[in-house]
């Protein structure tokens, strides 16, 4: 669509989890060092929440994508199952059989399976995307299986990324052993100011052809109050304006073009009209960068979390989406529908 008039190669706002677009803030630096933390300690459980659309299946992907073939990777992202449902899930997922089998027989195999991948020089990591969906008996389906270790290290690692109310799962009293299991422990929170300026324009350099596109700073600061620093939010008006704008034929993408975004958006639907948007959520507490992560809420002890690393830790980059269109100019009243 509107590519070509850009000089880009592809739509820098798509929606999609794509790696090569991740912009590396102070919180998505630290996420990654506790996440690889975790994985190079064999940790039993990591636990990562943030926001929807805060970047946590684009933080997940550029973790896998940087993994060795040493490793073996299972992962879930249907997680409205039961404890049953769940361990055969996982079995297909490594490639194993559950058809016809007693639960004792289930565990029989997956426990031989993760011996096998241990004797073979390979770890096993799993990893459980939306996990706030799943059930207290399902949670607990996990923290038995974290219990298949040898004298020295767990046969299978753990992940569960999800929406903060998977912190509020996580405290119920009858999860206190698979608390304790909990190692490292780590909340995205949303962009500041500077960052969203940042972000919105690193994918921008990372789509161009030529001279990058920027948008100026009065601009970024508009996106960042609506967006309330969640780059996804941050990725749908972006993208809206680079619409609007090559349907008015606008080099320039400036304030004026992105109020004019929020405004179609709202009343289109696309994003609730402001006085629908709750008080306090709208504005980010100022950034901090010597705060360490939070801990899961009332969760008691010193294994929860790995000590804070600071703003200074230098991670990779890389991350989100790929697509292409063609086709003519649209006008507003198209945008609109």
């Amino acid at each position: 669509m509107y590519e070509r008039f850009y000089q880009l190669r592809e739509r820098p706002f798509a929606l999609s989890p794509d790696p090569d677009y991740l912009y590396p803030s102070r919180v998505h630096r630290e996420a990654l060092d506790y996440l690889r933390y975790g994985l190079e300690s064999q940790a039993g459980f990591i636990v990562i929440t943030g926001e929807i659309g805060s970047g946590k299946t684009t933080l997940l992907q550029t973790l896998l994508r940087g993994l060795d073939s040493e490793t073996t990777v299972g992962r879930i992202v249907n997680t409205m199952l039961e404890p049953r449902e769940l361990l055969e899930t996982i079995m297909i997922d490594f490639g194993l059989d559950p058809s016809g089998r007693s639960k004792p027989l289930l565990l029989r195999d997956l426990s031989q399976y993760l011996v096998d991948q241990r004797i073979a020089g390979r770890l096993v990591l799993l990893v459980i995307d939306e996990a706030q969906n799943l059930s207290l008996g399902a949670l607990e389906e996990l923290r038995m299986l974290s219990n298949l270790e040898t004298e020295k290290s767990k046969l299978l690692q753990i992940v569960l990324v999800g929406q903060p109310n998977l912190r509020d799962k996580l405290a119920a009293p009858e999860l206190e052993q698979l608390r304790q299991r909990i190692t490292v422990s780590y909340h995205l929170r949303p962009l500041d100011a500077d960052e969203t300026g940042h972000y919105i324009n690193h994918r921008l350099r990372r789509a161009a052809l030529g001279a990058p596109l920027a948008f100026p700073r009065d601009a970024t600061d508009l996106i960042h109050a609506r967006s309330r620093g969640v780059p996804r939010i941050i990725n749908v008006i972006c993208d809206a304006a680079l619409v609007f704008g090559y349907a008015e034929e606008r080099r320039v993408l400036d304030k004026a073009l992105v109020a004019g975004v929020l405004e179609e958006l709202e009343t289109t639907g696309v994003l609730p009209a402001l006085s629908k948007v709750e008080g306090p959520s709208v504005s980010v507490p100022a950034k901090n960068p010597e705060s360490n992560p939070p801990a899961l809420s009332n969760v008691e002890g010193p294994a929860v979390s790995v000590p804070a690393r600071t703003s200074e830790s230098q991670p990779p980059a890389a991350c989100s989406e790929q697509s292409r269109s063609t086709g003519p100019k649209p006008c507003r009243s198209a945008c609109r529908r």
